[in-house]
């Protein structure tokens, strides 16, 4: 499924634009142009990885530090155990479009206990 996140024009390098979703998804521009989505909350606790300081191809998440690449979803320091999902990233006639991963995505512990019905 193909989704309109934003212009290319609206976001600008170095930046971030999170889709309202349901799980959310975050589209970061790199200083270097490049473009990538991934998951937007972090796996360890309900954190949005928009939020959070993107340097490289990486993004940290604003609680506990955990480093997530954009590029394979990999998480190189912890509290974090668990990689998000990435999702292709399409640019068309200036618009940006993010095709979603099929693969389930790696909640953190308080939402997909929410939404099993646990408490929160």
């Amino acid at each position: 499924m193909m989704i309109p996140a934003c212009r290319l024009a609206d976001l600008p390098r170095g930046e971030a634009h999170r889709l309202d979703i349901d799980p959310p998804v975050s589209v970061f521009h790199t200083d270097d142009g490049e473009l990538f989505a991934i998951d937007d909350t972090c796996t360890h606790q309900d954190a949005s990885l928009a939020d959070g300081w993107l340097e490289g191809c990486e993004v940290e998440c604003p609680l506990h530090a955990s480093k997530f690449d954009l590029r394979t979803g990999a998480v190189d320091a912890p509290p974090a155990k668990l990689p998000v999902r990435t999702h292709e990233v399409l640019v068309e006639d200036g618009m940006i479009y993010v095709r979603l991963s099929t693969e389930a995505p790696n909640l953190p512990p308080c939402i997909a206990s929410r939404l099993a019905g646990g408490p929160a």
